[in-house]
C-alpha cells in the first residue's frame, strides 16, 4: 500500500463542481492499493498516519507532534495511478494496482481502521473523477510505502 501524504491548513474534495468532502488542518492522504496488500498493509498506514510527528510542538519545535496530538482530521483519496509504472514506454502500466473490487475492499478497512482512531476522517468517492483543493502547510509531503516496513 503506498500513500502521499500532504500536511494541510485545509482540504476539499468535490465531484462535478459538487463539494463532498472537507477538512481543516491535519492531511490528505492519496491511497494507491497493490494486488498483495493485506491487514497488515493497511495496519501499517493506520498506525503511521496517527503518530508521523510533522507538526510543530510547543515553542515551534519542528516535527514534534503527530495528527493525534494536534486533534488533525485526515481526507483520504483511493488512487491507483500511485502504482502506475512508466518505466517502459510512454504509457503507465497498472499492473500492480489491486483490481477494483480487492482495492475497493482495502480501502474500506482503512478508512473504518482510521475511523476507530481518535482522528475525523473525511473520504473521497472510490473510482470516482474528483477536484481535490488543498492547501499545503510548509509544504511537507511524506511517501509511504507499506511494502518498505516489513
Amino acid at each position: 500500500m503506498r500513500a502521499v501524504i500532504q500536511r494541510v491548513t485545509s482540504a476539499r474534495v468535490s465531484i462535478a463542481g459538487r463539494v463532498i468532502a472537507e477538512i481543516g488542518h491535519g492531511f490528505v492522504a492519496l491511497v494507491g492499493i497493490a494486488r498483495e496488500d493485506g491487514t497488515d498493509d493497511v495496519r501499517y498506514l493506520v498506525t503511521k498516519i496517527c503518530q508521523m510527528r510533522v507538526f510543530d510542538g510547543e515553542g515551534g519545535r519542528p516535527n514534534d507532534r503527530s495528527l493525534v496530538d494536534v486533534g488533525g482530521s485526515v481526507l483520504l483519496v483511493s488512487q491507483f495511478t500511485l502504482y502506475g509504472d512508466v518505466r517502459k514506454g510512454r504509457r503507465p502500466s497498472f499492473d500492480a494496482a489491486a483490481p477494483p473490487d480487492v482495492a475497493r475492499q482495502r480501502y474500506d478497512d482503512l478508512v473504518r481502521e482510521l475511523s476507530a482512531t481518535s482522528v475525523r476522517v473525511a473520504t473521497g468517492e472510490f473510482r470516482a473523477t474528483m477536484q481535490i483543493e488543498l492547501v499545503n502547510d510548509g509544504p511537507v509531503t511524506i511517501l509511504l510505502d507499506s511494502t518498505r516496513a516489513f
